[in-house]
């Protein structure tokens, strides 16, 4: 199992948000259903983060489009290229998120 492989301290989700694709919504919540019962099972602590949490942490606007996001996590990461798809971009920005929150709670 590839959590087993990078033994994660902390795994970070996005709360799911929809409009109008149901089918859409069924994937997206099963898929994050595997990823807290894996984070349970395996006792790693699990935080959800809001779409807006995750635009304000990465861009500094709450309201950022998703081709802002995408240039924040390219920049905050200092890569040259970010995978093809976009929900692994989104799971890089809500890891993005946690470190900020994290860091900033540890401060307090």
């Amino acid at each position: 199992m590839i959590i087993d492989t990078y033994k994660p301290d902390a795994i970070s989700v996005e709360e799911l948000f929809f409009n109008n694709n149901a089918k859409t919504a069924i994937n997206v919540a099963q898929a994050r259903g595997v990823v807290l019962i894996v984070g349970c099972k395996k006792n790693i602590p699990t935080y959800e983060y809001t779409p807006l949490q995750i635009k304000q942490s990465v861009t500094g606007y709450g309201r950022a489009d998703k081709m802002q996001v995408q240039r924040m996590v390219k920049t905050i990461l200092n890569v040259e290229k970010l995978p093809k798809l976009d929900d692994t971009t989104d799971s890089m920005a809500a890891a993005i998120c946690h470190a900020h929150s994290a860091r900033f709670s540890e401060r307090l």
